[in-house]
């Protein structure tokens, strides 16, 4: 993301996302856990982060800019990717993935 971009997003949307998407990268075992030092996976954790951030999307549409909306779907559809990747490894195909696109419900 370009140093433009990052001025078109408020500073503590963008700290919130990426700490909710570190923690879900942490649990999917994609990156190391600060606190034990050990690569982990935990795909129940790392659903119940992806849902906190799709809820997160749904709540505040249309009072994000173009950049917030984006950069907020980009992180939960690289997530759901690798959440789909993960669950398919250890052979639980059967857990949830959200849908993705925006909805029409009222918040």
């Amino acid at each position: 993301m370009s140093k433009q971009e990052l001025l078109e997003i408020n500073p503590h949307l963008f700290n919130l996302v990426t700490m909710f998407s570190s923690s879900a990268w942490c649990q999917l075992g994609k990156m190391q856990n600060p606190v034990s030092g050990k690569i982990e996976n935990d795909l129940n954790g790392a659903q119940v982060t992806i849902d906190m951030l799709i809820m997160l999307r749904d709540k505040t549409k249309g009072n994000l800019t173009k950049k917030e909306e984006e950069m907020l779907s980009s992180t939960i559809s690289n997530l759901q990717i690798n959440y789909a990747d993960e669950a398919a490894k250890l052979g639980k195909p059967d857990l949830k993935i959200e849908d993705n696109s925006p909805t029409d419900k009222a918040n």
